[in-house]
């Protein structure tokens, strides 16, 4: 499989990732893995099983036998969580913070990193999350790691959410990204940082479009 082609896109929460990877996608006609929202559903799945975020054995057990899926949809992905759409549910800030806890746990990362890695299928697969150049697709043709300043991520999830209708607070935001940052950034295992070889993007004031003609320009 290491003959299909991957191209990883990493980088904090905010950064733009998801967006990026769906357009980046869809004009190559590839696979899409939100590694993101693996940890969310996870996170999730352990509420829904009065499972402690803590107890290292019984996520990873959990996610192991995780019974998730996600459906393509022309706007974006359906999450399929055993049978029922949580794809809303997984985008609170209260279960990104979950899922950026039990993210620093071996254990789980590295129940989730086989499952990942299946989604690595012909013609090709955009990954995005945190580790996806560093750690889960280390031989990947092309790898991206996308910034932006703190402010610019907390208005870009402070609309997301609005548009959702999830209730939200900027202020809240903005110490909930700091946190996550500070989080993903010192963890002992797969830590957020640029992969050496990576197109590093700074995504602030700077249109999707654009981003995504920067990429596809140096994939080619």
């Amino acid at each position: 499989m290491t003959n299909i082609p991957v191209i990883t896109i990493d980088g904090p929460s905010g950064a733009g990732k998801g967006t990026v990877s769906q357009r980046v996608a869809k004009h190559l006609g590839w696979h899409t893995l939100d590694s993101g929202a693996m940890y969310r559903v996870l996170a999730l799945a352990a509420y829904q099983h009065d499972i402690a975020l803590k107890n290292e054995t019984a996520l990873a057990n959990l996610a192991t036998d995780l019974k998730v899926h996600f459906e393509p949809l022309s706007s974006g992905t359906q999450v399929i969580l055993e049978g029922q759409d949580v794809s809303r549910e997984i985008r609170t800030e209260s279960c990104g913070a979950a899922a950026s806890q039990i993210a620093t746990l071996p254990a789980i990362r590295q129940a989730l990193l086989v499952r990942q890695r299946a989604f690595r299928q012909t013609p090709g697969l955009v990954a995005d999350g945190r580790d996806m150049g560093t750690v889960v697709f280390p031989d990947a043709s092309h790898k991206v790691f996308l910034t932006a300043s703190c402010e610019e991520r907390a208005n870009r999830r402070y609309k997301q959410l609005k548009e959702k209708g999830i209730d939200a607070k900027l202020a809240d935001i903005v110490i909930e990204i700091t946190q996550r940052d500070k989080r993903d950034r010192t963890r002992t295992i797969a830590p957020l940082t640029a992969a050496q070889d990576a197109q590093v993007i700074d995504t602030t004031g700077i249109s999707i479009e654009k981003v995504v003609a920067s990429i596809l320009d140096k994939k080619s």
